[in-house]
């Protein structure tokens, strides 16, 4: 009996994102920043960085998913800063998380950053003798940016991803902030956008649906929960983590048609599967856990995309996207 054509698309469709993710990437971004003398972080940039900017009053920076296309994500924001008429006073960041197989294909020298995977995701550190967390690149970003004498008129900085790009963005606002005094005494705000990311990180072991330890031994450690928590995570306790996370400006942007639970690039595992089937219904999950915990109200939001699955350029483009990454509240 032949299958029906949706099924053989699905499997297709399946086939091929599992492949290109298991692939080298095809472009490598052309900027570098030096981190820590000897390692060189991989990004793209809409314009150069490298001498004072009066003009650029936002700087985005978009984090691209599995697939490691940081050229894609870039050409996306441009288009929804081109879209909101803000592209001229706009600085556009595409950080690339390498694996392994990208610096053999392209013959990159060892200084370049790389990961195992997608351990970028969790903040987890490079491969190499001098590992970094992929966290200590962001702050390494932000640190560049509050420098006055590059960026006088800097007011804004935006954080933001997709999908995979979403959980490095979510997790980076539960556990960085290292440089957080330094923006705030540069006079410079920060925000975070996260669209569709496949799983959160919770504060406790409360999930929307049943799961234990014994039956999901790594429901409540990192990246899921608090448990085991990466060493860049420093000293903090949960509590105070929590506090400083519900004060950060979030917006939780969601795809109102995200909600197929056999999509090829969701998180199947159980630790996820425990915040709901699909990824629509894991956002407002995580979000009704929020603000259940902080009744006294929290500076994030919800806002659903219309018409839009699990596609970053389709969120980003769209009149939801374009406000969040350009308007603010």
């Amino acid at each position: 009996m032949m299958k029906p054509l949706s099924i053989l698309l699905l499997g297709t469709l399946m086939s091929a994102t599992a492949h290109a993710a298991d692939q080298a990437v095809k472009s490598i971004s052309p900027d570098r920043l030096l981190i820590n003398g000897t390692s060189q972080a991989t990004l793209g940039l809409s314009q150069s960085w490298a001498r004072p900017s009066p003009q650029i009053q936002r700087v985005v920076i978009i984090f691209h998913g599995r697939l490691r296309n940081a050229q894609t994500y870039l050409r996306s924001v441009e288009r929804a800063a081109n879209q909101s008429k803000q592209r001229s006073k706009t600085l556009l960041i595409a950080p690339q998380f390498l694996d392994e197989k990208d610096i053999a294909a392209h013959h990159l020298p060892e200084t370049v950053l790389r990961w195992h995977t997608n351990d970028w995701m969790a903040g987890d550190k490079s491969l190499g003798a001098r590992p970094i967390s992929s966290f200590v690149v962001i702050d390494h970003i932000l640190k560049r940016l509050s420098d006055s004498k590059l960026f006088p008129n800097l007011k804004e900085i935006v954080i933001a991803g997709h999908s995979g790009g979403a959980q490095v963005v979510q997790r980076y606002a539960m556990i960085g902030g290292k440089e957080d005094a330094l923006l705030k005494k540069e006079g410079i705000k920060l925000r975070y956008v996260i669209a569709n990311p496949s799983s959160y990180a919770y504060f406790d072991a409360t999930r929307p649906l049943p799961v234990s330890a014994a039956s999901c031994p790594g429901f409540d450690t990192w990246k899921y929960g608090m448990n085991k928590l990466p060493a860049y995570a420093g000293k903090e306790t949960v509590a105070e983590l929590e506090a400083a996370y519900v004060k950060r400006d979030i917006t939780y942007l969601l795809g109102e048609q995200d909600t197929d639970p056999n999509h090829p690039a969701l998180d199947k595992d159980c630790g996820a599967e425990a915040q709901g089937p699909f990824r629509l219904v894991r956002g407002h999950n995580f979000f009704d856990y929020l603000t259940k915990r902080h009744p006294e109200g929290i500076n994030q939001r919800l806002v659903e995309v219309k018409g839009v699955g699990h596609n970053g350029d389709a969120m980003f483009t769209s009149p939801e996207g374009q406000a969040a990454l350009f308007k603010g509240n």
